[in-house]
């Protein structure tokens, strides 16, 4: 699959921090498993590079890449329970389990993510309310600790690092393989709703109106449009369709786009996102729009351009993702928003949905109950690292958190605020592992003296 390939350069997806491993390992058999003891510097799991930021990221350190590492082991077919090897990602199982009748439980913006990464992210999607993150319908994995233990974690077997794992985000040791529970589905189509709303109070009104009725709720957002209502947006709501008679039906999927090259820095300004805002929240002609599309489109939109993160140019972007609390949300979203306004930064994509109250077993998960907005700002040097310095506070008073996974400039202080385990997790973090976000908001020994 072409959208798997990926330069001999570790990098996020974001593109920043631009940062150079010591050495890139690759790991094509789980039978022939390096001596990560013997390596002088740190080590990181690395698979396809879809974490915005520096959490998959070691400067200096040993790139462990994964992604050779992309065979299935079993599949219960009547149960719905996959074994694979991390290093497959989303888009091949949906290759073989959706023809079969299965959906992957939870899935994030983009199915060009490993299994692997899947759970040291724990991974959420649109369904969060109805069925938590990743990590809770993961049964087991196989963790390869530096020592050179490889360990089965389940609930119920080393359940410490199983929940230090999940969330993880690659610091206790490398997922060889892991199985998980799927989803039942009819056929590969969702039956799904878009609905206009012209502020916040209206969203969380729709957001109450349709938890339950629907498992798929997000929404696209306009947050530059001035007034008082904050923003406004299209809610988009759906549900797997039970029609059988479209069970053999083939979705149609287009051929990708392709971003050639990088866009010049000057494309993406407050202007022009303000201009496609207003196209795109107009397009939309009647209040209410119903209809059956392919479960593609509603679930990766992005997934179609390939490359698509060029569209901000050689410097890079900052996806930035908050969740605030629903009692103090309403006042720390208009504070928010406001800086962001006031800033003259514009932010071409921007997601709002709410969270509900399924607890992972990840310590480090990043889900809780509340309003979830996710904004990219396209890199513009200090004054962007300074209005996401000014964001974290607004989300530190409110007691919410920013996404590990998304991130590559927080405070040591704010993440340890922000994720209050952190000491927890700290003592399953194997030794010889560590990453350019983990020494920065740990403030953890950058090389490994071996």
């Amino acid at each position: 699959m072409s959208f798997l390939s990926k330069t001999n350069q570790p990098r996020s997806w974001g593109r920043y921090p631009k940062v150079t491993p010591a050495e890139v390992q690759s790991v094509f058999w789980r039978s022939e498993l390096p001596n990560i003891a013997d390596f002088e510097q740190p080590v990181l799991p690395y698979a396809y590079g879809r974490s915005y930021g520096d959490s998959c990221l070691n400067e200096g350190g040993v790139s462990l890449d994964v992604s050779h590492l992309r065979r299935f082991i079993s599949f219960d077919e009547d149960e719905g329970l996959l074994c694979c090897e991390a290093g497959v990602s989303l888009a091949e199982i949906l290759e073989l389990i959706v023809p079969r009748g299965w959906f992957i439980p939870v899935s994030p913006g983009t199915r060009f993510v490993s299994v692997g990464g899947a759970i040291a992210n724990d991974v959420h999607g649109k369904n969060h309310h109805k069925a938590g993150t990743f990590g809770c319908h993961v049964t087991r994995f196989e963790l390869l600790r530096s020592n050179g233990e490889r360990l089965i974690c389940s609930p119920h077997e080393n359940t410490n690092l199983f929940q230090a794992t999940i969330g993880g985000l690659g610091l206790t040791g490398v997922i060889l393989w892991a199985e998980f529970r799927l989803k039942p589905i009819v056929n590969p189509f969702i039956d799904m709703e878009r609905i206009q709303f012209s502020s916040l109070d209206e969203f969380l009104q729709i957001s109450a109106e349709t938890d339950q009725q629907y498992e798929y709720t997000m929404s696209w957002v306009d947050i530059l449009i001035g007034g008082q209502n904050l923003c406004r947006g299209i809610f988009m709501c759906g549900n797997n369709d039970q029609s059988r008679s479209l069970a053999s039906k083939k979705t149609g999927r287009k051929l990708p786009l392709t971003v050639p090259f990088d866009l010049p820095s000057f494309v993406l300004n407050s202007l022009t996102v303000k201009s496609f805002n207003e196209l795109f929240y107009h397009s939309q002609l009647s209040k209410r729009v119903h209809k059956v599309v392919p479960y593609e489109p509603f679930f990766y939109p992005l997934d179609s351009i390939h490359e698509w993160n060029r569209l901000y140019g050689k410097r890079g972007f900052l996806q930035y993702q908050f969740v605030v609390p629903f009692q103090d949300g309403f006042g720390a979203m208009r504070e928010i928003i406001g800086r962001i306004r006031r800033s003259g930064e514009g932010s071409f994509l921007t997601v709002l949905k709410t969270f509900g109250t399924i607890r992972s077993p990840g310590m480090l998960s990043f889900p809780r109950p509340g309003i979830t907005l996710a904004l990219d700002f396209a890199y513009g040097g200090q004054k962007t690292l300074q209005l996401l310095d000014e964001l974290d506070k607004v989300v530190r008073q409110s007691g919410g958190a920013v996404y590990p996974a998304k991130d590559a400039r927080m405070s040591a202080e704010n993440f340890q605020a922000f994720f209050p385990r952190w000491q927890e997790f700290a003592q399953y973090v194997d030794p010889h592992f560590s990453s350019s976000f983990w020494r920065r908001v740990s403030h953890a020994q950058k090389l490994v003296m071996v």
